[in-house]
């Protein structure tokens, strides 16, 4: 099928390097390709081609951003693949899932070719859901026929990424909402992914902009894409070789069985199956069990069926109720089997060793038929048209060919056999250019142990005299049966046949052959895990620094593959560890990024590592380290670059403003302690933000009391003049609430404690963070009030009129005021009781009095030459009593004032907690709006009584 809306990944004809974001990043098709002459209500414009996406071509918008057309079957070329039709429309009303239980599948529909009526949705699918060395038919829609594909076990599992549940996005190309967003530039989280109404499914997205609001947007809906990731999400992986090539036909179940005058089966009894007509050769594939009980209804079971179980008969005759009756050979009984027990064989019986069969000229239509049957490369694009002589028939139908010098596996549907007539015209032709039958049939035998080898299927001894007779053989690359081009040695040293890989070593098989990825042997062993055939091919001389397509070297295939033993060995034999791959990572990079604690101590304990090395977006190991939040690697770390825990990326970053920033507390704490990192608290980046700065933008609470805990500068200010408070207060304006972490009371006590106030009043939570840093040091918190920006604006100027209105402000500056009354006395106090005989230094203008006498006695007797010490110490003594009975005094007030204090807390509290209806009772039913009342109170109400919003829940609180 071919619809707008349609998602998409890149497909097998793929050469627009990162276009699409990288593999496995997710696009949706808004525009389809026309022929330049299209008839358009049935007459023929002729508009220009310029102005029209070309025919068998489509335009895709990439979740990421970019838009630009793709080839869909132009020149035969094919560059995508469909992963998810729902957004068109596409839905199996009457199947249910197996593995979710959803009813009626959205989007492609998968059956097990193996088991009875067992279905799965593509989401349970790609979960793995079944078995995966079962059989599956894949049915693009509903009135589509059955697409048989390869077992799940062993294809190459890709990862989906894009704009899915968890993407931070921002307004994209289609954008016809105003300011919904909050404004240009504005950023949302997508919430959900969902339908519309009931014309598609997965064909918008909920999204939560951070002004607070939300709604739905379209991701494919009509076509239309209203969104952009800037940060993606990933949405489980796909099977890459399963997914269906866009633009390709998809054969409807009523063009299967109208194509062709013989009977076949009823499509409306059996919907999904491929016709059946009499004269098919058939097997039945099914285990005994299951073809027993799937014969129920259909001819009923015999015992003896269980022995023609794997035979090949013919169709005889088809019933009304579409049940097929088949015949084998030397059987007189002719067996009733359920359609669905079939399978159909198809070439076996209709080829013959020798035959002469031209392979089909449609590249689109071959490389379609290979799919499954010794697949595809494009280099049988020079075998298309060509003709050829059939050397093997495998057990499965699939033909062996040879052709001008090549020999092909081919799917019996690529190939036309040719008639007697045709074949002299062959012969007449094209005689020069056929190779010798023997020949071929000797390569043919050595490629097929070689496989059977590799699976672990041959006897080695049989493989060791193949080898001695054909060793030219040993480095031959049997044609997509792995995937792609490998050679033997590489499938061996995946598998980690050490004997197999020994035997293809002696008989000189390559240690520097690389397949289509660039991947040697050795990277093959580092993929499977294998370190018994590493430190095998290592010895036999495998070249231990080898990079592939990637950059990456066998060291970090093995760090991502986390195999601290492949690691070791590595190691062991002096391997680069410092080598970079096309990211700029090296595998301690790597490490720090999969957590893997006994690799990051092998290769920080390393002496060749270089700590300095960065990737390409900028980052040291150490950086890397603190952006990962990994502890343990950042704590080892400091153990040997101790003097690099202040050195910045070229943005000014260093390690703790990549730590504050992305609230690793743990990793920010072992930066700046006394005993490990020592980084400067107050260091700069190129904005002239402190990681304070950073902290107090993310509202990372523990960090901003950790930080200030170390004496950072609460009064620092950043290039745009603005100060901690100017940030906190301007981001609690894009916050409707603020939700503590579940470690908030243990690492930021303070600010817990201020936001439990604000939730017991009922007040604005997320000014929790400004109240605060109000609140740290009075002097501290009236310089922030009162400290203007580079833009003149006072942080209380970045309150809104409504805000202003509703007394925050007065809120704010109430914290001031609350620790000048709980703080400042004590100040005082400290201040006032100096070392005996020395002059006090206190701010009161009653105390300074004393002071300011003494100072004048004493510069008058100095003046005139008289000893006073006497009188002098007098007056001393007489100043410190007073002083003494003030501080007691004052001592004695600021208890009864915090008693007070307390006091009134103690009445909030209770006040707080009370019914706001009856006041007697405590408050013990919540409602979803955030007020409250009594169990007996809340019994008989609709609305809350407080902002009169419908009450939807009840909560009890306990």
């Amino acid at each position: 099928m071919l619809e707008v809306g349609l998602r998409v990944v890149r497909g097998p004809d793929w050469k627009w390097t990162d276009q699409d974001g990288g593999e496995g990043h997710a696009g949706t098709v808004v525009e389809i390709g026309k022929s330049p002459l299209a008839p358009v209500n049935g007459t023929t414009t002729a508009s220009s081609s310029t102005d029209k996406t070309p025919d068998k071509t489509v335009i895709v918008q990439w979740d990421y951003g970019s838009r630009s057309n793709y080839r869909i079957g132009y020149q035969g070329y094919y560059d995508l693949l469909v992963f998810d039709n729902a957004a068109a429309g596409v839905q199996h009303y009457s199947i249910v899932c197996d593995g979710c239980k959803s009813h009626g599948i959205v989007g492609i529909r998968w059956k097990c070719a193996q088991c009875f009526d067992y279905d799965l949705c593509t989401q349970c699918y790609m979960d793995d859901v079944h078995d995966l060395s079962h059989v599956f038919q894949r049915f693009q829609t509903a009135d589509a026929t059955g697409v048989e594909l390869t077992p799940r076990e062993g294809c190459t599992k890709i990862s989906l990424k894009g704009i899915f549940i968890g993407a931070k996005v921002v307004r994209g190309p289609d954008w016809e909402w105003s300011n919904q967003d909050g404004g240009p530039g504005k950023t949302g989280r997508v919430m959900d992914i969902r339908g519309w109404d009931n014309e598609s499914s997965r064909s918008v997205a909920t999204v939560t902009w951070s002004s607070g609001s939300t709604n739905v947007y379209r991701l494919g809906y009509k076509g239309c894409v209203d969104l952009c990731y800037i940060e993606e999400a990933s949405c489980g992986t796909y099977y890459k070789e399963h997914l269906p090539v866009l633009g390709q036909s998809v054969t409807a179940l009523s063009d299967a069985t109208n194509s062709s005058p013989c009977i076949s089966a009823p499509s409306t009894s059996l919907p999904g199956l491929l016709a059946f007509n009499v004269g098919d050769k058939v097997q039945v594939l099914r285990d005994a069990e299951t073809l027993k009980d799937m014969q129920i209804g259909h001819g009923g079971w015999n015992p003896r069926m269980a022995e023609y179980i794997g035979k090949v008969g013919t169709v005889h005759r088809i019933t009304d109720k579409g049940d097929m009756r088949v015949q084998y050979d030397g059987c007189n009984n002719r067996w009733t089997f359920h359609p669905r027990a079939l399978t159909k064989v198809i070439g076996k019986e209709t080829f013959a060793l020798g035959d002469m069969v031209q392979v089909k000229s449609d590249a689109a239509t071959v490389k379609n038929y290979q799919q499954g049957h010794g697949e595809w490369i494009d280099v049988m694009k020079s075998a298309l048209g060509k003709t050829g002589k059939v050397i093997k028939i495998y057990p499965d139908g699939d033909l062996r060919v040879t052709l001008e010098g090549h020999t092909w596996t081919l799917n019996p549907l690529s190939v036309t056999k040719l008639s007697s007539g045709q074949e002299v015209e062959l012969n007449r032709h094209q005689a020069p250019a056929m190779e010798s039958p023997a020949a071929d049939g000797a390569a043919v035998d050595v490629e097929k142990l070689l496989l059977d080898a590799a699976r672990g299927e041959a006897d080695l001894s049989l493989v060791r005299e193949f080898l001695r007779k054909y060793s030219g053989s040993v480095d031959t690359r049997p044609n997509g049966i792995w995937g792609g081009k490998k050679t033997c040695l590489q499938v061996a040293a995946y598998q980690g046949n050490r004997e197999l890989c020994a035997l293809l070593l002696d008989a000189w098989a390559s240690l520097r052959a690389v397949d289509e990825d660039g991947d040697p042997a050795l990277h093959y062993a580092a993929f499977g895990s294998q370190p018994a055939v590493m430190e095998l091919l290592i010895n036999r001389g495998a070249p231990i620094d080898a990079i592939n397509n990637s950059g990456c070297s066998a060291l970090h295939v093995s760090v991502n593959k986390q195999n601290s033993a492949c690691v070791n060995i590595l190691l062991r034999h002096n391997c680069n560890v410092n080598l970079q791959d096309s990211y700029g990572d090296t595998a301690l990079h790597d490490a720090i990024g999969k957590d893997a604690t006994d690799i990051i101590d092998a290769l920080i304990n390393c002496e060749r590592i270089d700590f300095t090395l960065r990737n390409k977006r900028g980052f040291n190991v150490l950086h890397h380290a603190a952006l990962k939040g990994n502890t343990h690697a950042t704590r080892q770390l400091m153990t040997r670059i101790q003097n690099l825990v202040d050195v910045k990326k070229d943005d000014g970053f260093a390690a703790l403003h990549l730590a504050a920033l992305n609230g690793h507390r743990e990793v920010s704490q072992i930066l700046i302690s006394e005993s490990s990192g020592r980084a400067k608290v107050d260091l700069r980046n190129n904005r002239r933000q402190t990681s304070l700065h950073l902290a107090v933008s993310q509202g990372h609470w523990s960090l901003v009391e950790l930080l200030l805990n170390h004496n950072a500068d609460i009064r620092s200010i950043d290039e745009d003049g603005d100060t901690v408070l100017h940030i906190a207060i301007g981001k609690s304006l894009h916050r409707l609430t603020a939700v503590p972490t579940p470690d908030s009371r243990r690492d930021s006590p303070k600010i817990h404690a201020i936001w439990q106030d604000l939730v017991n009043a009922n007040g604005p939570t997320e000014l929790a963070l400004s109240c605060f840093l109000i609140s740290y040091n009075s002097a501290s918190g009236m310089y922030l009030i009162n400290a203007k920006n580079a833009k003149g604006k006072l942080p209380f100027d970045l309150l809104t009129p409504e805000r202003s209105a509703a007394g925050v402000q007065d809120l704010l500056m109430s914290y001031v005021h609350f620790r000048n009354r709980e703080r400042d006395p004590v100040q005082v106090v400290v201040e006032g009781v100096a070392e005996e005989g020395a002059v006090p230094e206190v701010t009161s203008p009653q105390v300074m009095n004393g002071p300011e006498v003494l100072e004048n006695q004493n510069d008058l007797s100095s003046s005139t030459g008289h000893d006073t010490q006497g009188e002098t110490s007098g007056l001393q003594e007489t100043v410190k009593n007073e002083q003494k009975e003030e501080i007691t005094e004052r001592e004695t007030n600021k208890d009864l004032e915090r008693l007070r204090y307390l006091e009134t807390r103690v009445a909030d509290l209770e006040e707080a907690n009370m019914c706001s209806i009856c006041m007697e009772r405590r408050r013990n039913v919540a409602f979803l709006c955030g007020h409250g009342a009594c169990e007996h109170c809340s019994a008989p109400l609709k609305t809350c009584h407080m902002c009169r919003k419908t009450i939807t829940k009840k909560i009890n609180l306990y």
